[in-house]
């Protein structure tokens, strides 16, 4: 792309007003473009060339409340294919009966028809929008789909791998407080603690010696095994509906021993699958404490 260098995709959506615009927006969002909403299309070359350098993905969505809509939006678009930007047109439809029972649902006006019926504005909406459907690389019919299943429709077109599942596994000490981030805690205080072996005190669960000592308990090696388990069952879950990261965290009392060692091997059991990342919340203050 010579005159936006720094740009590799450009996606521009449009539809019908209640057709999961918001949705398709969030969605790109979590895969990492840079989105405006309701940008007149003017606009559009200039904001590519103050982002393109530092968000190289942009997601723009544009409606019909936007003035001179589809004349503007097609003169941009034409220009920016002269020089060598090529962006995807992605539509969303809906049936009207759809449309008109989700403006009930919400009691609110069709923009295009403040005063009117909803259908008035459909109806209106849908002619305006046509050159634009004509020209649209993608189309989603949103009729019958829930908002997840949009976002899920999104994530397998435009993913590609490039943003892939993470999972964060974080130890951490109650002491010092809960995290406030996550989405599992495993409380592994239970567990024998190797703070009250002299010779352990001073090291941490990154360590062999320790890791033995906490894993040569039954519980630990009990619990360990169930929670594998329940894990290889949940993350496939997450990740089917449509998460991009995952924290799962373990907290011991101070942060540094059996909470570290459970963070560790787990991590280690998923790192071949899974984009795994690991944290050490307490770390640094553990090892400070005496």
């Amino acid at each position: 792309m010579e005159d936006f260098k720094g740009l590799e995709e450009l996606i521009i959506i449009s539809g019908m007003s209640g057709a999961g615009k918001s949705v398709a927006m969030n969605s790109f969002e979590d895969l990492g473009y840079f989105c405006v909403d309701n940008l007149p299309p003017v606009l559009l070359p200039q904001l590519i060339d103050v982002i393109s350098s530092v968000r190289p993905k942009i997601a723009v969505a544009i409606d019909t409340r936007t003035r001179d809509f589809i004349d503007s939006l097609f003169i941009v678009i034409d220009d920016l294919e002269k020089k060598n930007v090529h962006p995807h047109l992605l539509y969303l439809e809906t049936r009207d009966d759809v449309l008109v029972r989700r403006y009930k649902e919400t009691r609110r006006s069709h923009p295009l028809a403040p005063e009117d019926a909803p259908l008035v504005g459909i109806k209106m909406e849908r002619e305006l929008l046509e050159g634009f459907r004509d020209r649209a690389h993608t189309l989603y019919d949103t009729s019958d789909l829930k908002p997840q299943m949009l976002k899920d429709r999104i994530l397998q077109q435009f993913n590609e791998e490039r943003i892939p599942f993470t999972v964060n596994f974080m130890s951490f000490g109650f002491k010092h407080g809960v995290p406030l981030d996550i989405d599992l805690l495993f409380d592994v205080r239970f567990i024998t603690n190797p703070f009250y072996i002299p010779e352990l005190r001073p090291l941490t669960g990154q360590t062999t010696e320790v890791q033995d000592y906490v894993m040569s308990h039954p519980e630990a090696r009990a619990f360990y095994k169930k929670l594998i388990d329940m894990l290889e069952f949940l993350l496939p879950q997450y990740k089917r509906e449509g998460k991009t990261q995952i924290v799962v965290a373990f907290g011991c009392t101070g942060g540094k021993h059996r909470s570290i060692t459970f963070a560790e091997k787990v991590s280690e059991h998923f790192a071949e699958r899974y984009n795994v990342k690991t944290v050490h919340r307490d770390l640094a203050h553990a090892t400070k404490e005496k």
